[in-house]
């Protein structure tokens, strides 16, 4: 039996940066696209600094081996970093990320990537169910506009209330956050 991060509490609390599907493939066409990624290149760049391990989750159905399939510039994975090849909305869903989190011994997640009403959010969600600490880098993550029943819903619409939903989510013994790219505690 796996034991969830609550179960292991004896344990140092780690923090890991795990940041979803930064696709060339995704980001064309979301709010913001270059700040998120350059705010999302300084969290990278700070968590290598202060030794945090950065996971790279990439969205499969892109289109591996296509340039699609590929970090936007300016993110690039370094050498030893762990990918994580998901195909469904959930990072955990089918991969190995739990198996990579335990192996680094991680306990907290700082969660940044594309797209907040997909991938991030269900990402987050389940992170929280499974027991771990998480903090969502609210500048960091990022959405196409979309539509529903024919009312049109922004982008930065959907982004104020992806951080508005995490703002306000409780589960016992565990804390959650909404941060900057450059406030976030690694």
């Amino acid at each position: 039996m796996t034991s969830t991060p609550a179960q292991t509490s004896a344990r140092m609390p780690r923090t890991a940066v795990v940041v979803i599907d930064a696709q060339v493939g995704v980001m064309p066409g979301c709010f913001d696209e270059h700040g998120t990624l350059a705010r999302t290149a300084t969290l990278v760049e700070r968590a290598r600094a202060a030794d945090v391990p950065v996971v790279w989750v990439h969205h499969d159905p892109v289109g591996d081996g296509t340039p699609a399939w590929d970090l936007a510039p300016p993110l690039a994975r370094h050498d030893g970093e762990p990918l994580v090849r998901k195909s469904y909305r959930d990072a955990f869903a089918e991969t190995d990320l739990r198996e990579t989190l335990d192996r680094l011994a991680v306990t907290h997640l700082v969660l940044a990537g594309a797209q907040s009403d997909f991938c991030v959010r269900t990402t987050m969600q389940r992170a929280a169910a499974e027991g771990y600490d998480v903090t969502l880098v609210g500048d960091a993550h990022t959405t196409v506009d979309a539509e529903w029943d024919g009312v049109p819903i922004s982008g930065e619409q959907i982004i104020a209330h992806t951080n508005m939903y995490f703002s306000g989510l409780r589960y016992p013994g565990q804390t959650f956050a909404v941060a900057r790219h450059d406030a976030v505690d690694l």
